[in-house]
């Protein structure tokens, strides 16, 4: 049994999975974490019953990094054998093929912040601090925060966080589109949730074959990147939610398809 990471649903809210960090005070990413989080990812991926996923970390904290106690005396030989561990376990949000939202309350930052990047959108306390403080420490971001920042928020701005390795508040964050949304911190969770409950109906394999064509078109050309799109779209008249969906709007109009994920 996982011991700080778990993957959690609710009558209240079905459809819909938490992925739960759990490990007091401040959620640090150490190697047992990682494995766990990888796992969960890969859980809330094969589940059928599951439709969208939140990733929280309890309501005061995301996770402030990772472990550096673990670190600290590792060689460059050794840390070249786990750092694709570690950056794909980081990053693995980013491989659950459903709508993915971070819950952030507190900090997100180092680590934390690279598993927030990996979401779909990501909500944000007010009283939220984001961060990528490795250099600092005489290092770089190394869970995809190079990467997965500059993208979202462009390089200069990217470039600006990771070199100073300051703090950025929630308005800050929502100006520059780190985060989408800014709520009180005892309503980061309940939006959170708002918003992944809407896919519990949804057509789960259109959103999977949306996500897919967006994700992989950014790392491309135009041309390759509609290419992408032009299978994704042609592979989902073989599934029975594109007939349902169809001949739904048809007789009812729109937003009343019963999919079945098949």
């Amino acid at each position: 049994m996982p011991e700080f990471v778990t993957l959690e649903t609710s009558d209240d809210h079905p459809g819909v999975g938490t992925i739960l960090l759990n490990r007091p005070p401040m959620n640090a990413l150490n190697r047992q974490v990682q494995t766990e989080l990888e796992a969960a990812a890969h859980e809330a991926t094969d589940r059928s019953d599951i439709k969208a996923v939140v990733v929280y970390g309890g309501p005061k904290v995301l996770a402030a990094g990772a472990d550096i106690k673990e670190m600290t005396d590792m060689t460059f030989a050794e840390m070249s054998k786990v750092a694709g561990r570690l950056q794909r376990a980081l990053g693995s949000i980013s491989e659950i093929p459903k709508p993915t939202v971070a819950a952030i309350t507190g900090y997100a930052l180092g680590g934390g912040l690279e598993v927030a990047l990996g979401a779909d959108r990501r909500i944000a306390g007010d009283n939220a601090k984001l961060g990528v403080p490795e250099a600092l420490l005489g290092v770089i971001p190394g869970g995809g925060g190079t990467q997965r920042l500059a993208r979202l928020v462009g390089p200069a701005k990217a470039k600006d966080m990771i070199f100073t390795g300051r703090f950025v508040g929630a308005e800050e964050a929502l100006r520059i589109g780190l985060v989408d949304e800014v709520v009180a911190p005892d309503e980061v969770y309940n939006a959170a949730l708002a918003w992944a409950g809407q896919f519990r109906n949804a057509a789960s394999l259109a959103l999977a074959a949306a996500k897919r064509s967006v994700d992989q078109g950014l790392g491309v050309d135009l041309e390759t990147g509609l290419k992408i799109e032009e299978q994704q779209f042609a592979a989902l008249f073989a599934t029975d939610d594109r007939k349902i969906g169809m001949d739904s709007f048809i007789a009812n109009g729109p937003g009343k398809a019963q999919f079945t994920g098949k």
